[in-house]
């Protein structure tokens, strides 16, 4: 019984230890800068539940979010979905803009493991259908380009 009090002694040391790493500690915003002009009320709606905690600085940071290492974990997510999309700064170019519904059409965006935590933001079939088609309407498309067939490697 003796080494099992000492296992958990050491994890705990661990976990407190792992506390004092300031990552994703003391949650704050970006203000609001820029918002897009949505093609209606009603995509704004869906993509406030399903994709504004990562590409908005709108986000809720949720109690488990000041939990290293899971804190970690969700600060990464955060920060990369704002330095690929932002909602909340439309002040500023969007380069990946009109490649958010392609996202969504492929079932990459929201990320599963968002999902779980967050079944708000999970859409029905006919919701995700509604934001792809107006993600498309304010941002605009761009597909992926066809390999060329010109045999020059290009």
């Amino acid at each position: 019984m003796k080494p099992l009090r000492i296992v958990l002694f050491v994890f705990l040391l661990v976990f407190v230890g792992l506390q004092l790493v300031p990552r994703g500690r003391n949650h704050t915003n970006p203000p609001v800068t820029g918002s897009p002009e949505w093609s209606s009320p009603r995509v704004e709606e869906l993509a406030r539940r399903a994709c504004f905690d990562c590409h908005s600085n709108e986000t809720k940071w949720p109690w488990y979010s000041n939990i290293a290492p899971i804190s970690w974990r969700v600060v990464e997510h955060v920060e990369h979905g704002r330095s690929e999309l932002n909602f909340s700064e439309f002040d500023k170019p969007q380069r990946h803009a009109d490649e958010a519904a392609r996202e969504v059409r492929k079932g990459s965006m929201p990320l599963n493991d968002y999902l779980l935590l967050h079944p708000e933001a999970r859409l029905s079939e006919e919701e995700t259908q509604e934001l792809i088609a107006g993600l498309e309407a304010t941002f605009g498309t761009r597909e992926p380009r066809e390999p060329s067939d010109d045999g020059g490697g290009r």
